[in-house]
């Protein structure tokens, strides 16, 4: 059933939200930086994390589709071994894995989509450059049933719980709310609902830390014809999905350069979250986000969400500007 599957995609993230927390810290105390990288780093967190959650669910039951492939590893042999040692770390008491295991673990999430059959959707680090920066990042897991998006699982090992803990898990399944709890798990799940503001010019907007990932400017022009006063809330990964979906902001706007094409993974865990938490997700035309067409998603117009309670006006706002 659904539930048992939000159960296991909960449970996997929050032992893979503790594993890369940890190799984040190994990276800060190694090298004193976790910026000297490709413009597009792809870290041990992010192959361990991708290799240790598709092997927990892979029971014969799901297709998978995730954002890295084994060809990096396999061409370096340091990588490899400390992306294994990662993985067994993480599972105390269970047969070690195998380099080999690892990387047919991660290929698993090479499937094409574009089809009804049962698929777990994976970004194993959504926000590199925050996670580089020690700041926010995410680990998105979302299941796909007939091509929609039925559960969603945000792990935010940096986004604070409360004014106590650091770390928060939110979680939500068609029909069923939206839900955070933390990742250590020493509190009860807490529902949360989009913020109750219906004044657009009182709100306040998120948007991408990197200028590289959406247009500053386009944001800045709506938000200038909506009246909104305060300044963008900037953060990086799907974090922003479920701080939205909680009340920290009441817009988030993604405006991509033209022509780019969204990958599935980069919101579909994050879109039910906001959904089920009362809000609204688009795209910047006001048509629904389409996840059933493969690992591309076909807008270019850029994604819209909301608190549900003013979308039509931002939407009214995206087209004026855009």
């Amino acid at each position: 059933s659904y539930e048992d599957f939000l159960q296991r995609a909960i449970s996997v993230v929050r032992v893979a939200s503790s594993m890369s927390k940890t190799v984040q810290k190994r990276f800060r105390q190694e090298t004193g930086t976790l910026s000297k990288m490709d413009t597009s780093p792809v870290t041990v967190a992010d192959f361990a994390v991708q290799a240790l959650i598709l092997s927990e669910l892979d029971d014969g039951t799901f297709k998978f589709i995730a954002e890295e492939t084994s060809a990096q590893l396999k061409e370096n042999s340091d990588l490899l071994k400390d992306v294994a040692d990662t993985v067994n770390s993480a599972l105390p008491g269970r047969p070690a894995l195998t380099e080999n295991q690892i990387c047919s673990a991660i290929d698993l999430g090479s499937y094409a989509g574009g089809d009804s059959l049962l698929t777990w959707v994976l970004d194993p680090v959504d926000g590199t450059k925050g996670f580089m920066r020690m700041e926010q990042y995410c680990i998105a897991l979302g299941l796909l049933d007939r091509g929609k998006v039925v559960l969603g699982v945000l792990g935010c090992p940096n986004l604070l719980f409360d004014a106590n803990k650091t770390g928060c898990i939110f979680y939500a399944k068609s029909g069923s709310g939206a839900f955070c709890v933390p990742v250590d798990g020493t509190h009860a799940p807490r529902q949360i609902k989009e913020s109750p503001t219906e004044d657009v010019s009182g709100c306040r907007f998120m948007e991408s830390v990197e200028s590289a990932h959406s247009s500053f400017e386009q944001s800045a022009k709506i938000a200038s014809i909506l009246g909104v006063k305060e300044p963008p809330l900037r953060m990086d990964s799907q974090c922003k999905y479920g701080a939205l979906a909680r009340g920290d902001g009441q817009i988030y706007m993604r405006f991509p350069r033209a022509g780019y094409e969204e990958n599935i993974w980069d919101h579909a865990a994050g879109s039910v979250v906001i959904e089920e938490a009362g809000g609204t997700v688009t795209d910047g035309l006001g048509h629904p986000l389409d996840f059933g067409l493969g690992r591309k998603m076909k807008n270019e117009v850029g994604i819209v969400a909301t608190n549900g309670l003013f979308h039509d006006a931002v939407i009214s706002a995206v087209k004026e500007v855009l």
